[in-house]
């Protein structure tokens, strides 16, 4: 790993030389490529100089032990033992590192929420699914900004969205998508008794302006009046908005601002994430079909975690954990969640690099 070090350290150099260059900085598409490129470069480096700094301290220590005495070779030992650990722990880094990036890594994400199988339960989970979202963000001082919500006649959302900014966002978000599953009794349950309902969470990274170029020509734009539960109007302009993208036919409606030309900026900002993605799937088969097999189809089968409110029990299917803090969870403590899920993510990734 160490000699492929060598060779990316030129290419880091060599990066750095282009973003100087004044052609690069009036070209933002390659701009942010090569700035993407920089910070992994430069993280690959410093760890592949760390990884050789600690083996030629272990290869000193180990040579010193062999000739020390009793009373020195304890001491050495343990300083060995340590130098061993922290040459395992830069050499795991390093293979990371080294793997093929992810495309999305480092970008924001649009974080997409409805309620599925249960009714207005399921839209109240929605709602408490997006809060638990809101809370983890805070913790891992990431920015939220809501972007749309549709709200249900009991207070839920029947869908709601917000762009989650942040170093890592994509990281640990993109580990949310598909089914949530809850157990609980609903509000409008009058004997107290348990029921199972659902909602689909959808993770798109952000697309910037120069990663998708929209023609304006292939835009359909309509203006309405903002509605609220029940489809009563709420406003007296026409500011909502509802793109169409004619050669797609991605429909993106936005109505929680009360200017159109908010909404309408939200609105692209969200069609051009749905677009990037569709790219990203027809580019790449390990990728393909994503936004359809992150939700599924919403039913309650179709399950990657469920909440179980009875027991403060919840399971993440897909790697068989399951905490009793389920209280703790829904406040945003996803940590143990997302560390174990990126854990496995990476296991999996570097068994498929050996074999």
């Amino acid at each position: 790993m160490l000699e492929r070090i060598a060779g990316l350290a030129d290419e880091l150099r060599d990066v750095e030389m282009r973003l100087g260059d004044p052609a690069v900085q009036s070209d933002p598409r390659r701009l942010a490529e090569l700035g993407r490129r920089h910070k992994q470069l430069s993280e690959i480096v410093a760890t592949g100089q760390r990884l050789r700094s600690v083996q030629e301290d272990l290869d000193e220590a180990r040579r010193m032990h062999a000739e020390a005495g009793a009373v020195e070779r304890a001491e050495l030992k343990e300083m060995i033992d340590e130098l061993e650990a922290a040459e395992a722990e830069a050499t795991d880094k390093l293979r990371m590192l080294l793997l093929p990036p992810d495309p999305n890594e480092g970008r924001n994400v649009i974080v997409e929420i409805r309620g599925a199988a249960g009714g207005e339960e399921a839209n109240l989970f929605a709602r408490d699914l997006f809060g638990m979202y809101q809370a983890f963000a805070k913790r891992q001082r990431w920015k939220i900004e809501p972007l749309a919500a549709t709200p249900s006649d009991l207070g839920g959302f029947t869908e709601v969205s917000g762009l989650v900014s942040g170093d890592g966002a994509w990281t640990r978000m993109k580990h949310e998508a598909g089914t949530h599953r809850v157990q609980r009794v609903p509000v409008t349950e009058s004997q107290g008794r348990v029921h199972t309902s659902s909602a689909t969470v959808s993770v798109l990274p952000e697309a910037e302006e120069v990663d998708v170029q929209l023609d304006e020509s292939d835009l359909q734009i309509d203006v309405y009046r903002s509605s609220g539960p029940g489809g009563q109007s709420v406003n007296t302009t026409d500011s909502a908005v509802r793109v169409t993208h004619v050669p797609s036919g991605i429909v993106v409606a936005m109505q929680d601002e009360k200017s159109q030309l908010q909404n309408k900026q939200k609105a692209l900002r969200v069609l051009r994430s749905r677009l990037l993605q569709a790219e990203q799937e027809r580019a790449s088969a390990e990728q393909s079909a994503m936004r359809r097999g992150q939700v599924g189809g919403g039913d309650r089968s179709e399950k990657i975690r469920t909440y179980n409110m009875k027991e403060n029990r919840v399971t993440d299917h897909r790697i068989g954990l399951t905490l009793y803090k389920l209280d703790r969870v829904m406040a945003g403590e996803l940590d143990e969640l997302s560390d174990a899920l990126v854990q496995d993510e990476q296991r999996t990734l570097l068994a498929a690099d050996d074999g």
